[in-house]
């Protein structure tokens, strides 16, 4: 079963507020994450305590209306309180993470198409004349092992990018970044909302030899430019509401790839852009889907 979820900043006084509004919206589980390695000591019997940044994360089934939570969570008190420009969030897909449970022995180099391969650290590369990412497991979005990830990838794979620009939009890891410029691109754009995903982003270009060829941005500092390819592995959500802001990145004639889309999905992300050109076959891969088109 897909799921995705929403990651919520708050403080120890907020924190369990912010859960109880998640479980009033019926998340499937809400978890309580330090959001800066701060011990806390063990405490009294019958006491909850929670870290002065703490993270609130709700659990949600992949059909589920985020923007309707995200309202929910606005009108709480304890959110007005602060004021909008104190309630950060991130609503993400949730990462396949059947790694995590035997790490480094369960997570092998997965091939992707005719000739691209994304590789874990630790394993020999199978193919060293193929075109080879370096990506291992870490906090943001993207290994490999997602449908949307694998699409996106897929989608990459056929195309000619020799001297191409891509904006790669929710770059996460930077994994379809990385795969782009390995690919033949010459300059990507990755932008992102949640500063650890431009961290890890530029930890995995390093590791990949490109990061003089990417540029990473959060949303006040995006450039403005016209390139000749947009990737957007995100949600439905923020693909329908911002598909205006995604195809300003696209020159006429350029092409588009849009993930993070449940099948069930598809309907709603066509009829928003089909306004802007024409669009190819759907894929779909494990409930999860891929629509891609060319700018008029």
């Amino acid at each position: 079963m897909p799921w995705i979820q929403i990651r919520v900043n708050a403080t120890e006084t907020t924190a369990e507020q912010i859960g109880d509004a998640l479980s009033d919206m019926e998340a499937q589980a809400v978890t309580f994450m330090d959001a800066k390695d701060t011990p806390i000591f063990e405490p009294k019997i019958g006491e909850v305590v929670y870290w002065a940044n703490t993270v609130v994360i709700g659990l949600f089934d992949a059909e589920t209306n985020m923007q309707a939570v995200v309202d929910y969570l606005q009108a709480q008190p304890v959110i007005q309180q602060f004021g909008d420009d104190q309630f950060v969030y991130k609503v993400e897909q949730l990462e396949d993470k059947d790694w995590e449970r035997e790490w480094m022995d369960n997570f092998h180099p997965i091939k992707f198409g005719e000739r691209l391969w994304i590789c874990p650290s630790w394993r020999d590369i199978p193919d060293p004349n193929a075109v080879n990412v370096m990506l291992d497991p870490g906090l943001a979005f993207g290994t490999g092992t997602h449908a949307t990830t694998a699409l996106c990838l897929e989608w990459l794979e056929q195309l000619d990018l020799t001297d191409k620009t891509v904006v790669d939009f929710g770059c996460g890891s930077g994994i379809l970044g990385i795969a782009a410029l390995k690919l033949g691109a010459k300059r990507v754009i990755g932008i992102d909302i949640d500063p650890q995903a431009i961290e890890a982003s530029k930890e995995n270009a390093k590791r990949n030899g490109v990061e003089g060829q990417i540029e990473l941005y959060l949303p006040a500092n995006q450039p403005s430019l016209e390139a000749d390819i947009v990737v957007a592995n995100i949600l439905a959500e923020p693909l329908i509401s911002l598909s205006d802001v995604i195809m300003a990145y696209l020159k006429p004639q350029g092409e588009y790839v849009l993930s993070g889309i449940l099948d069930s999905q598809i309907n709603n992300i066509r009829s928003v852009y089909q306004q802007y050109g024409s669009l190819a076959d759907d894929k779909i891969k494990d409930e999860w889907a891929r629509v891609s088109g060319k700018k008029a």
